[in-house]
This record gives C-alpha cells, structure tokens and sequence, in this order.
C-alpha cells in the first residue's frame, strides 16, 4: 500500500492569482482538501477548475474530523490542508492536524506561500531582522493589557492578528500601554479595498475613532522598545542629540532619527527644523 502525505497547502489571502502552480497541481492531485469554510475555499478552486472533494475541518470539529482524515492518510491517501487564507497552521486549527499527523508518523510535506504575517511586516515599513509573532490578543481586556504589558519590554517587532470589532478597544489599550511606538495596521491584504495606516499608536488610533465602521480581516505590525521610550516629550531630546556634531542636511538627520525611532520621517523633519530654530542663536 502506498504512503499517504499530508500537504499543508497555503492559498491567497484575497486576491486568486496569488497562488503557486505547484500549489494548484497538488490541490487536483490529492484525494480530498481539509478546509475550514467550503464557501471560501471553493470560489478557488473553482476558479482553477479544482473537482477534488472538500473535507470540513474547523475548531469545533478539529477532534472527530482530524482522526477520520489521519485513518485515510494511513490507508494510503493523500490530503490537502488548507486555510480559509494564507498558510495553514498558524492561529487555525490546522496546527492539531499536523501536530497529530507528525505523532503519527504520517509524512508531512509543506507547499509555501502567502502568508499574511510576513505579507503585513514588509508592508509595515518597521525592522524585519527580528520580530515576534503574538497571534491573537485576549478578548478579555484586563488578560490584553496584561499581556501587552509583559510584551511592552520586547525589542523585536511585534505582529499581532485582530477582528475589526476589538481594534478600537486593542489600539486605546497600546495608546496607554506602548506609547509612542510606530505602528502599522494592515487590512484586507490583496483585496480591493487593501489599505495600511502607518504612523505612531496614537496617530492611527486617532485614525480609527474618526470612522464609522472598520471592516475585514486585521494585521497589526508594532515596533519593539527602543533602548528609551520615545514620547512626545522626549522626541526633542533626541532630535537636539543628535543635531549636534551631524554635518548632513535636515532630511539626512530626519531618516537617520527615523531608523533609530521608527517614527515617520515627515514627523521628524518638522521637528528638525523647530529644535533648529529654537537653538539657533537671534540675528
């Protein structure tokens, strides 16, 4: 009997020609897909022309759909995994099933793609050579706050996943909790209506409070502590440090505050020029 393999397929996060050829191949291939929403996953394969089966496996089911999908890989089929997007396995329930496949001793074979938490930390614009990954924020506001609290010491960028209807609640609780950080909220990835708002915490929260309604699927990418906190009130600080002795032009000191800070260079350049005129001696 031949071997079953279980193939962790990652789909588009919106937009359907965001998917690889190898992709596609092993989708028509395999005996069945394990999909979280049908609805969803079928408007892909339909667009390819894909007949495979589809097999529900969500969080409720995960349990009694994982066994039967694990005793077909062990009578030698192949299944595909997928998510509704991205890659599977990660803060879905995709996870149990390689988990339990590994356990098993079932081959476990990973076709890459999108992702949407690398995809939101390039957009961010914020450091990428070192960054954490947090999924989901409590729902609970006292478990967020103090779950942002212990993160608030973390240097590396930070990547969280958030519903629309928690962001405003999410965003006050950083405004308090990580103030001053340069921040990047990322939504509907690939889709029409894809939009990043990059500034400090407080700058797209005020963003978020002036909308009505906020709507799809949330990234949000944060900046890790700097060796100082930098506020409002010790942004000029920095900006008169680092004035002095600097023999390039304000936009030159701007960008190099920026990469130092994270805050946006236009920001910066603004305050350049008031410490500038401030420390400047009167004709």
């Amino acid at each position: 009997m031949a071997e079953g393999k279980l193939y962790i397929v990652a789909t588009p996060l919106g937009n359907l020609e965001d998917v690889t050829f190898r992709a596609v191949r092993i989708l028509s291939e395999v005996d069945g897909i394990a999909c979280e929403d049908s609805r969803r996953t079928v408007k892909l394969l339909n667009r390819y022309e894909i007949k495979t089966p589809l097999i529900t496996y969500q969080e409720y089911n995960k349990e009694q759909a994982g066994e039967k999908i694990i005793a077909r890989l062990k009578r030698g089929q192949r299944i595909a995994l997928v998510s509704d997007a991205g890659t599977p396995g990660i803060s879905d329930p995709g996870f149990n099933l390689i988990r339990d496949c590994i356990r098993e001793g079932v081959e476990v074979e990973v076709i890459p793609g999108p992702s949407a938490i690398i995809s939101a930390l390039v957009l961010s614009g914020l450091p990428t050579d070192r960054f954490a990954f947090e999924g989901f924020l409590p729902s609970k506001r006292e478990r967020r706050r103090e779950k942002l609290r212990e993160l608030s010491s973390e240097e590396r960028t930070l990547v969280f996943y958030e519903s629309p209807h928690r962001i405003r609640e999410t965003l006050e609780d950083m405004r308090e909790i990580l103030p001053g950080r340069p921040l990047a909220l990322v939504r509907e990835m690939t889709k029409i209506h894809e939009e990043v708002l990059r500034g400090t915490v407080e700058e797209v929260c005020e963003e978020i409070s002036s909308r009505e309604s906020l709507h799809g699927e949330i990234t949000l990418v944060v900046g890790g502590r700097k060796e100082r906190e930098v506020t409002a009130g010790n942004l000029d600080e920095i900006v008169e440090r680092e004035i002095a002795g600097f023999d390039g032009s304000p936009s030159d000191l701007a960008r190099k505050i920026s990469e130092l800070t994270g805050i946006p260079r236009k920001k910066i350049y603004s305050r350049i020029l008031e410490v500038k005129k401030r420390l400047s001696p009167e004709d």
